[in-house]
Formats: structure tokens, C-alpha cells, sequence
């Protein structure tokens, strides 16, 4: 495993639209070895292929229970609002308000081509959305919105 390079907010990467990963091999399995070591050692909760710099559809999340990897993610459900500061791996000391959902439910394959149904709140949600607009060629700035009064408090 190793520790890959993070792309910041003018690499061309980090807007591209990802595309679906097709072969499930060795190559994928060190994909996902290296961006869990990178998330890891930069203190991320989710990490997506194209911030280090590879556009294909690969997450990675851990928010404290353990890493979980996502290949081709599809988001099947989504409900509820949460709002909250929301910062990034690719921008380094910035941060927003985003508005996103709450509770999500996300189909996705493993490293080794077996399809997965993931569902979580809060942050878990938070994470798979930020994660997956990575993938689209989205970074969160483009949601940045002014906090309500009563979250300013």
C-alpha cells in the first residue's frame, strides 16, 4: 500500500465525469488499498478516485467504524435534510455549509465484483454524497450555501 498524492482544487481531475469500472483485478484492489491509506493518513472520512489523480467510479469511506469501499456506486434512495460545515481533501482549509440529504441508500460492488447495498444517516450520508459527486466531476463549493440564523449560534 501507499500513500498517493491528493489532487487540489485546480487539477483538471477533480472536474471530469469518472468513468464505471469494468475489470476487477489486482490493479482495483491496490486502487482501493492505496486511497485507504491516503484517506487515512491525510485524516479524511471519504476519499474518491479522482482526487488522486484516477477517473474511475471508486470510493472510500470510513467515518470511524471501519473502511468501506464502493465500486461504481449507484445511490438508490435518499431522504431527510441535514445541514452542516462540509470541508474537502482537495481543498485544504476551506469550508462551507451544505445542505444535503440525510439518510441514503447506495448500491455498490467491492473490490472483487460483489454488489453491495449500503444505508446510513448524517455523516455516513453526507459522505456518500460528497464522495459520489466527486465522481461527476462536482465539488462541494458548487453547494455552498449561507447558514440558517439559528445554525450560526
Amino acid at each position: 500500500m501507499a500513500v498517493r498524492t491528493i489532487r487540489k482544487e485546480k487539477d483538471p481531475c477533480l472536474y471530469i465525469k469518472c468513468r464505471e469500472v469494468k475489470k476487477f483485478d489486482e490493479r482495483l484492489s491496490i486502487l482501493i488499498d492505496d486511497m485507504i491509506e491516503t484517506m487515512h493518513a491525510a485524516d479524511g472520512v471519504g476519499l474518491a478516485a479522482p482526487q488522486v489523480g484516477v477517473l474511475k467510479r471508486v470510493v472510500v469511506i470510513d467515518i470511524g467504524d471501519g473502511p468501506i469501499e464502493m465500486v461504481n456506486p449507484v445511490i438508490m434512495e435518499s431522504s431527510g435534510e441535514q445541514g452542516g460545515m462540509e470541508g474537502c481533501l482537495s481543498f485544504p482549509g476551506q469550508s462551507g455549509y451544505v445542505i444535503r440529504p440525510n439518510y441514503v441508500k447506495v448500491e455498490a460492488y467491492d473490490r472483487h465484483g460483489d454488489l453491495y447495498e449500503y444505508e446510513g444517516e448524517e455523516l455516513f450520508a453526507r459522505a456518500v454524497f460528497h464522495e459520489c459527486d466527486h465522481l461527476d466531476g462536482k465539488v462541494y463549493l458548487r453547494l455552498v450555501t449561507d447558514p440558517p440564523e439559528s445554525a450560526e449560534e
